[in-house]
């Protein structure tokens, strides 16, 4: 499997927003993007925010752009405060370091997209982009590496 089709796409924003319902989570906005960083797929909750787009974006392309999860951007960030002032600076600012941006693996453990969900609390958005991305028969990575 080379790319991540638009059909897997939309099997884990659809699942991810049906877990988000089973949570009670509040409105989410869940951003799908292929190996290349393009926006595949977004969807975007009744009442999610404004900026939600925006932070899932930054969630799943902070994850593909350093080959880690946005978790452990997180975990990196409250080590390395310098590398990652200059990073937000290199990047733009489009990175967000905080839990909810899931890198997406094949059978073969290349990656072949991220997800980036928005709108809870970040361990409930990481939650329900979980279940999205086991429910198109794909690999999570959430791995602090």
């Amino acid at each position: 499997m080379a790319d991540l089709s638009l059909e897997q796409a939309d099997i884990i924003a659809r699942v991810t927003l049906e877990k988000a319902r089973g949570l009670d989570a509040q409105p989410l906005t869940v951003v799908v993007l292929d190996a290349g960083g393009h926006v595949k797929l977004a969807k975007r909750e009744d009442g999610s925010g404004i900026v939600r787009f925006e932070i899932a974006y930054g969630k799943a392309w902070g994850a593909l752009g350093m080959g880690i999860s946005s978790r452990g951007l997180a975990a990196r960030a409250a080590k390395m405060g310098t590398f990652f002032n200059a990073l937000a600076a290199a990047s733009d600012g489009r990175m967000v370091p905080v839990p909810g941006g899931v890198l997406v693996r094949d059978a073969d453990n290349r990656i072949i997209g991220a997800v980036g969900v928005s709108g809870d609390t970040s361990d409930v958005d990481e939650t329900c982009a979980l279940a999205g991305i086991a429910a198109a028969g794909l690999v999570a990575d959430t791995e602090e590496r």
